[in-house]
């Protein structure tokens, strides 16, 4: 296959399940301020910045405070995350996700990760996948949170790809929109009722084909 496209993935909920540490980070931080934060509120905060989270949980539990105080419990919501990161290895990724990035590689198809976490990087050193990614754009490089298309448009234009010939995996609401804003194709990863927007769907990576991708390659 000759044809180039870039194949851009976020990274928590479709190359790592790192949800469940965000939500207990954050659940921490909360309980700390007497807010009742559950699992069904941590769905707001997919695919988006870890300062807009906060503003999130603050707005449940009706609480205001001084940016000082903000500041400290976004870095402290930080290296709480972390701790839970220390362990972490190629049995943390999701299902088939190794095995679409070496298709990929083999096909010589463009690799970039596209997300709005800062752990990006250690996470996919310690997954053992850096290599396999010709970019990485994450929450360190991008001035606004999806659905804004930046994070998306910055890694294709690192990849050398045009928009249009551009697939994003994304499992977020507000990452398919961002897809779709960029002209990008977009494939939401996950429940097809959350992710209607999305050109394709799929459960997860262990339901696409090759040949699926083949065809994406060659259009």
């Amino acid at each position: 296959m000759t044809n180039k496209k870039a194949f851009i993935f976020d990274l928590d909920g479709v190359i790592v399940d790192t949800a469940k540490y965000h939500f207990l980070a954050w659940q921490k931080i909360a309980n700390q301020l007497n807010i009742n934060f559950t699992l069904e509120d941590n769905e707001l905060l997919k695919g988006v910045s870890r300062v807009r989270s906060l503003d999130i949980i603050l707005e449940l539990g009706q609480v205001t405070a001084s940016q000082e105080d903000k500041n400290k419990w976004l870095t402290q919501k930080n290296e709480e995350y972390l701790t839970y990161l220390v362990d972490m290895d190629q049995s943390e990724l999701l299902p088939d996700v190794l095995t679409i990035l070496q298709f990929l590689k083999k096909n010589n198809q463009p690799i970039a990760l596209g997300s709005a976490s800062k752990n990006a990087r250690p996470i996919l050193e310690k997954t053992g996948i850096l290599s396999y990614f010709d970019a990485i754009v994450d929450g360190n490089d991008v001035t606004n949170a999806k659905p804004d298309p930046e994070v998306f448009l910055i890694a294709a234009q690192q990849l050398g790809i045009s928009p249009e010939n551009a697939i994003v995996f994304e499992d977020s609401v507000a990452g398919v929109q961002a897809a779709n804003v960029a002209k990008m194709i977009s494939i939401g990863i996950g429940d097809a009722k959350t992710l209607h927007e999305a050109k394709y769907i799929f459960e997860d990576f262990t339901h696409i084909e090759t040949r699926f991708l083949e065809n994406l390659i060659r259009k």
